[in-house]
């Protein structure tokens, strides 16, 4: 077995930032390992102004180069750069981005050259700007986390779009609520970018249950080449939501909300890990903070609203041997205060991942009355590698 952990981003290393959040984590075909995050001023909210910082190693995840500034605020009208999203493409040295400035335009920009050096931002919001005349979004964002290349080469991209009309960030603010959730897709590897169908809406109904707020996404590839997303939502059984495709942009079904999987409101990562065995299916991985207490000033509320955010901690990988259907079995990689992950998987077949990691109990983004109350106090992003024998050493079983 074997588990490692280092912190990558620390307040107060890395120039004047308030906060590092919104980890994302790549691999190369080439085997280096890329690892970015928001850089926050401020107070790190999410209306700060923000970088994006990258990290790279070249030694499986050993050593990583001091960070560089791949993307300032100050070239994009200030306010935050977020929701930086990765591909790395299978079959070439190629790394796809895309992001958003603003929470209001969408860029994509690449690397060929093994995230050496990377290409002026091109904005693609026109893709989405159309879409304004059948549902008239103010606010948008892509993932986060790394996004996929299916098969057959085509890049897909979640994105959530909002009308802004929530009043969780108060006065002068747009709101991330009510939302729907899309996504963008590329069939020439990140040349030109489409729009795919809605994948669903605030206020649409499964099973005689309202979805409320979708909103962070990500997706995978299973053994059948159905694409299956993963989606943060605010609906009341505080369970991820599954929705399914047959390619990734159009025929959109929604299966589930998958009892496996709790929802603390949070994002969550998910990844396809490629099983050397040929005579073997590969599994699906999945990493969120595996929590429905809430607390407040640190006392545990008996019954929390359903729905409602839960206490960010106790972030937990675990494991699907049939593509998503179950999940037989979990181990914990932080016990306490951790948020965001990204996960992705090295040439050894190990398993690395990047996490929001804080010192405090109370970890949450919770809107009480209309304002958004944000304990989110994260110290640090860290990252840690682990093989896939410490997943199934010592496990839990979730059923």
């Amino acid at each position: 077995m074997m588990f490692e952990q280092q912190d990558v981003f620390n307040i107060g290393s890395w120039g004047r930032y308030g906060k590092f959040r919104i980890p994302g984590i790549v691999v190369t075909k080439m085997g280096s390992v890329l690892l970015t995050v928001e850089a926050r001023y401020g107070s790190g909210a999410d209306w700060d102004n923000s970088d994006i910082l990258m990290r790279k190693s070249v030694d499986d995840g050993d050593t990583f180069e001091d960070p560089v500034l791949l993307l300032s605020h100050v070239d994009f009208d200030n306010g935050p750069i977020n929701n930086f999203v990765m591909i790395a493409h299978a079959e070439s040295n190629r790394v796809t981005a895309v992001f958003c400035s603003g929470y209001s335009k969408v860029f994509s920009m690449f690397s060929d050259d093994d995230a050496t050096t990377f290409s002026s931002p091109v904005e693609i919001t026109s893709v989405i700007e159309n879409f304004r005349d059948e549902y008239p979004w103010k606010v948008c964002a892509t993932g986060p986390g790394h996004s996929i290349q299916l098969d057959d080469g085509r890049i897909i991209v979640p994105i959530w779009l909002s009308d802004g009309t929530g009043t969780e960030f108060g006065s002068g603010r747009l709101g991330h609520r009510p939302s729907i959730l899309t996504v963008i897709y590329s069939d020439d590897f990140g040349s030109n970018w489409l729009m795919g169908d809605i994948l669903c809406s605030d206020g649409d109904y499964f099973d005689g249950i309202r979805i409320t707020n979708p909103s962070e996404t990500v997706a995978v590839q299973k053994n059948d080449r159905t694409v299956m997303f993963n989606i943060r939502t605010e609906s009341s059984p505080n369970r991820r939501l599954i929705v399914t495709s047959d390619n990734g942009v159009f025929r959109f079904q929604i299966n589930r909300f998958d009892d496996y999987l709790l929802e603390s409101v949070c994002m969550g990562s998910l990844l396809r890990y490629k099983n050397h065995d040929e005579n073997k299916k590969d599994y699906l991985i999945f990493i969120n903070p595996n929590n429905l207490q809430k607390t407040h000033e640190g006392e545990l509320i008996s019954d929390p609203v359903p729905g409602s955010s839960r206490d960010r901690k106790r972030l937990t990988v675990k494991l699907s041997r049939d593509d998503g259907e179950t999940w037989s079995f979990g181990r914990v990689i932080e016990e306490g205060p951790s948020g965001y992950s990204d996960i992705a998987q090295s040439s050894k077949g190990d398993i690395f991942c990047l996490y929001e990691f804080g010192s405090k109990n109370e970890f949450l983004d919770d809107v009480e009355g209309s304002y958004l109350v944000s304990k989110n106090q994260f110290t640090s992003v860290r990252f840690c590698k682990f093989n896939f024998n410490w997943i199934t050493k010592e496990v839990s079983e979730f059923s």
